[in-house]
């Protein structure tokens, strides 16, 4: 098992920004982005969890057509291939069980948030991360599988570059009244057959280097997002089961 002291050592190095640069969350006792932030100690044995749509599910991605989506990515091989700008769903959605399979090609220079990145938005604002995290280096809430900006997974559940990965995703969209937010979002994230995320609470939206917080109005549906990166991330079996 690698020390969790490694990867914050390292982290420096492949991080351009210090920690003094952006903000105290106010949930934990860390910066946005923080380089110190202890790494999520890496397990081994997961893998990549191939289940089938059921028959309830909404099948986004079969590996065939990309009529789901409103930029249509190039298909290879039964995979969709990120490229261009981001995809969202014509389908909106609110609470809801997503499955989705995700690779780093294999051989691809990746380095910090370069190489391997891209994202999967719940409602298009809520970000579980996408990142190649068996061997790369970066910072904690920035990884695979953490909730971006906001929450690093439990353990790293990460799979070799080129190898096919899992996110079954559970997404519960926050609860509004007449005076705004009445109950967050949360969300768990199993990675590879792993828990990395129990019943996570979210703080709000996805933002970059700054603190997430709820807006006074929010809608009850929106669609999915897959986010383009400049990275090439390959997709496959992608399926929506609405819990509302």
């Amino acid at each position: 098992m690698r020390s969790l002291c490694i990867p914050v050592i390292l982290a420096p190095l492949v991080v351009a920004a210090p920690k003094s640069a952006t903000p105290v969350q106010p949930w934990s006792e860390y910066r946005v982005h923080d380089v110190s932030r202890p790494h999520p100690v890496k397990v081994s044995g997961g893998k990549c969890v191939c289940t089938p749509a059921p028959s309830d599910a909404l099948v986004i991605f079969d590996g065939s057509g990309t009529e789901a989506f409103s930029v249509k990515w190039p298909v290879r091989d039964g995979a969709m291939v990120a490229g261009k700008k981001n995809t969202r769903t014509k389908e909106e959605f609110g609470s809801c069980q997503l499955h989705l399979e995700w690779r780093v090609p294999e051989g691809r220079e990746v380095k910090d948030q370069k190489g391997g990145n891209s994202g999967v938005f719940l409602m298009g604002l809520y970000e579980v991360q996408v990142q190649e995290s068996h061997t790369n280096v970066t910072y904690a809430d920035g990884q695979a599988a953490a909730i971006y900006g906001q929450t690093p997974p439990r353990v790293n559940a990460s799979l070799p570059q080129g190898e096919w990965q899992s996110y079954d995703i559970i997404f519960h969209a926050p609860e509004y009244g007449e005076e705004g937010m009445e109950k967050p979002a949360r969300v768990t994230v199993i990675h590879n057959g792993v828990v990395v995320q129990n019943d996570t609470e979210l703080h709000g939206p996805t933002v970059f280097r700054k603190i997430a917080k709820y807006p006074k109005k929010h809608p009850d549906k929106a669609p999915l997002m897959l986010q383009w990166h400049n990275d090439p991330i390959e997709y496959r079996n992608i399926w929506v089961r609405p819990l509302d």
